[in-house]
């Protein structure tokens, strides 16, 4: 467990991209970032990359446009994590990967690839609904092309980013808690899992030198962020001592408000849906053919949901 890898990570300067460069640092990796020339004169995304070169990672140019650039960053390293965005309210790049899969069918060289997933198992959502499945169902292209070509890998599954749906109290639209009032799914008791995202970074990180997490997916379930959503109002109204006015939305209601939004709003409110009305990322019980990232790395001391929105008092 104490060995360490030449990294590779793509997406870099993105939401969990930063985080997964943080973390493989943190945790003495030779870290290099994919500098893609697409991001021309971005200059935040620029000073993003010289801070981590800064830091200590080493820069390598590569374009998923550019086959052999890419084939030939890849050489450098032993392991690939890809971050590039799946939400389709910023940017929705899943398919890209499979360019990546190509590339490292050639390098030959690479012990692990962790593909852009870190959401809901995508496996298990065969049955999800329009328009939000298409992230899934990407998801689950890019697994097969892993498969088919025989890429170790390791699925990370990381269920609720915690800046998303804790910050806005699982409300969609919200990031920041209310002091007044707050709107149920239905009736707010499905369970759901919350994730701090530098948590999330630092379990994938932990999982790419595993023997115990090749060729599996690997779920974050911390245990006391097992949560429903009128759990996580409670922490927030004992935290500023106070009740919330609470108004609940039907499951109908959400589906009829949810097909008035545009394609993007729609693929992200159907990801709610799935969640918070179905209770899909705690309606299985983990199987042999996977691990569950808190028992395999008890160390790692995560972020508690109580103590993440002490943030925002």
């Amino acid at each position: 467990m104490g060995l360490k890898s030449k990294v590779l990570i793509i997406g870099a300067t993105g939401y969990l991209g930063k985080r997964l460069v943080n973390a493989s640092l943190q945790q003495g990796h030779e870290t290099y970032v994919l500098r893609r020339p697409e991001i021309g004169v971005d200059i935040e995304k620029i000073q993003m990359l010289l801070s981590f070169k800064k830091q200590g990672a080493h820069l390598v140019t590569g374009s998923f446009s550019d086959h052999r650039s890419l084939v030939e960053a890849l050489k450098q390293v032993d392991v690939v994590i890809c971050a590039v965005s799946g939400v389709h309210i910023r940017s929705h790049q899943i398919l890209l990967q499979l360019k990546l899969v190509d590339a490292i069918k050639e390098a030959g060289n690479i012990k692990r690839f962790l593909p852009s997933e870190f959401g809901t198992d995508p496996a298990r959502m065969a049955d999800a609904l329009e328009p939000g499945r298409v992230t899934f169902d990407d998801k689950m292209v890019v697994r097969k092309a892993i498969e088919d070509a025989g890429i170790p890998f390791t699925y990370v599954s990381a269920n609720c980013f915690a800046g998303y749906m804790v910050g806005g109290l699982c409300q969609p639209g919200h990031i920041l808690p209310s002091r007044e009032s707050v709107l149920l799914l239905g009736d707010g008791n499905k369970k759901s899992i919350f994730v701090d995202e530098d948590d999330i970074a630092a379990y994938t990180i932990r999982t790419i030198n595993d023997p115990r997490t090749c060729n599996k997916t690997v779920y974050i379930r911390p245990s006391e962020n097992i949560l429903s959503q009128r759990e996580v109002v409670e922490l927030w109204e004992k935290l500023i001592g106070k009740q919330l006015e609470k108004s609940s939305l039907s499951e109908q209601d959400f589906i009829n408000i949810m097909r008035g939004q545009g394609y993007a709003e729609q693929v992200g409110l159907t990801h709610y849906y799935h969640v918070f009305y179905e209770g899909c990322l705690t309606n299985f019980e983990i199987g042999d053919d996977a691990e569950e990232a808190c028992a395999l790395y008890p160390d790692i001391k995560y972020t508690k949901v109580a103590d993440y929105l002490k943030q925002y008092l």
